[in-house]
């Protein structure tokens, strides 16, 4: 899928029904408050936020708009990366203090904070690198891969337990599944960007801003449709699968259906006869 050829050409008012835009979120305020700050600049009728950052943590955080917000779940449930800081409550040396950290790589059991938005139950998680950065004493850096779900500060504070004590001090999210840091964007920016398109018709930083939604073909497999103007009408209003409506069988349980570059929509696998797949969410 060629999702630059998608960003390049779209018109814009299309963009913006079906679009992702990767923010850099700012200390001080709720991913609720990003996404509805994103909500008031487009005037759009909803945003979406990919997973709930703490106010005190920047970073990466993508937000859907309009029609876009229908995939959220699917995109929210991969690896996250950090970088951070946390101060120690006692002297320990690099070392010893690397040993520590190794023994949380891999699967550990973590019971989420007292004031999470979750049901407080011992949940399993898979952490794949929890490394020093700098090492300066009592303040440290590091960098934690992790499954989603994972609390960076109730990983530190695990940590803290084993070596005398630390807290997390500093937290930003350079990495949320396919989306980056280097491809994020400030809310001024974004904001400045889309004043240039309204009032001087200028859409060259808008257009880098928004992702189109096509996106999607990067986290399900993808399986294209026989072009067919009259079966296509009745896909569009929610008719399920046959397999002679694909080109291709599809080999996993969930999948995205596209004609070419267009997208139709999410599927499910079903065992129902000639019916091959229910539709999750069709874009018509």
């Amino acid at each position: 899928m060629n999702i630059q050829k998608i960003q390049s050409s779209k018109p814009i008012q299309e963009l913006l029904e079906f679009c992702i835009i990767n923010v850099d979120k700012p200390a001080g305020c709720t991913s609720f408050d990003v996404a509805n700050k994103i909500r008031k600049i487009f005037n759009a009728r909803k945003t979406g936020h990919f997973g709930t950052l703490d106010p005190i943590v920047t970073g990466v955080l993508p937000v859907a708009l309009n029609r876009a917000c229908k995939l959220v779940g699917y995109f929210m449930h991969h690896d996250k990366i950090y970088v951070g800081k946390m101060y120690l409550h006692k002297d320990i040396d690099e070392k010893t203090l690397r040993e520590e950290m190794q023994k949380f790589v891999g699967k550990i059991k973590q019971m989420p904070p007292v004031k999470s938005a979750v049901k407080r139950v011992e949940r399993e998680r898979q952490v794949k690198r929890f490394e020093i950065l700098k090492f300066n004493k009592r303040i440290v850096e590091f960098i934690a891969d992790v499954e989603a779900g994972t609390y960076i500060r109730k990983l530190v504070s695990d940590l803290g337990d084993k070596i005398g004590g630390a807290h997390m001090t500093q937290l930003r999210r350079i990495k949320a599944g396919i989306f980056e840091e280097k491809n994020s964007f400030k809310i001024e920016e974004i904001e400045e960007a889309f004043r240039l398109w309204k009032e001087e018709n200028d859409e060259t930083k808008l257009r880098k801003m928004l992702i189109p939604a096509e996106i999607i073909s990067e986290i399900l497999p993808v399986v294209q449709i026989k072009e067919d103007k009259n079966n296509l009408k009745s896909i569009l209003t929610g008719k399920p699968l046959m397999k002679t409506d694909l080109k291709e069988m599809p080999k996993e349980d969930l999948f995205a259906v596209f004609l070419e570059d267009r997208f139709i929509g999410a599927y499910r696998k079903v065992d129902e006869g000639d019916i091959i797949a229910r539709a999750e969410f069709v874009l018509n």
